[in-house]
């Protein structure tokens, strides 16, 4: 099964200080408006994917979290948790006070991977 998800050392550092000092987490990546296209990381319960946003997958055991619309863009694309020093779009994610800030690296999958996807999970 092809994942659709991977995360970078540099980011699983970020995430281990963040949990670290938040506890459980939680990340979701909006399709625009205020805070860009930029992944967010919450401290998990403190924000809630709306209906028929989609799971993608999970990064150091976290739940990543997809805007629906977004997804319908970039379902034949592999996503990749990366971090750059900077303060993103919107501010309200947990990296924000470090001068961090979570982006996303994407591919899109070949044929051959397209057939032996993972599945997703739409919040309903």
């Amino acid at each position: 099964m092809i994942k659709r998800l991977d995360v970078t050392d540099k980011a699983l550092e970020l995430i281990e200080e963040l949990r670290t000092k938040h506890g459980e987490l939680m990340f979701y990546q909006a399709g625009g408006c205020c805070e860009g296209t930029q992944p967010q990381c919450f401290e998990k319960g403190t924000f809630y994917p709306r209906m028929n946003d989609v799971l993608i997958g999970h990064v150091a055991g976290f739940e990543f979290w997809v805007d629906r619309d977004l997804f319908e863009y970039w379902q034949h694309a592999h996503f990749t948790l990366d971090v750059l020093d900077g303060f993103g779009p919107g501010g309200f994610s947990l990296e924000s006070p470090l001068g961090k800030t979570f982006k996303i690296h994407y591919r899109l999958f070949s044929e051959e991977e397209l057939q032996n996807i993972s599945p997703v999970i739409r919040n309903n």
